[in-house]
């Protein structure tokens, strides 16, 4: 036991970040495939019209999002010698989650001009 933590406990907590990926990419593997079935069914039914892309929404949501986790990243790196990185475990969704909020607030805004 080194530090009053076990090996049993290091073994657990280093297979659970595994388990989450394989879960996830699990999950997003059955979202294509069947939406890859659905969609091959509606264009042998002819019911098939592809959605266009709105790339400006797209531009706007991937800029606010990389630009909160690249701020975020930068600042931890520059406080790294005051609290080391397990704050990034935090910190990082939470940038992802305001860059959501402001990007709503942004769409929004635009919807109603």
């Amino acid at each position: 036991m080194e530090n009053g933590i076990s090996a049993a406990s290091k073994v657990i907590i280093s297979i659970i970040p595994i388990v989450g990926i394989v879960m996830g990419c699990a999950v997003v593997f059955f979202y294509i495939l069947w939406s890859h079935r659905e969609r091959m069914l509606m264009i042998e039914k002819g019911s098939y019209s592809p959605a266009p892309v709105d790339l400006d929404t797209f531009s706007l949501l991937s800029g606010i999002l990389l630009s909160a986790v690249g701020i975020t990243l930068t600042i931890m790196f520059v406080a790294v010698a005051a609290s080391g990185y397990a704050l990034l475990g935090g910190l990082i969704p939470l940038s992802v989650g305001l860059g959501l909020l402001a990007f709503s607030t942004l769409r929004a805004k635009r919807r109603a001009r």
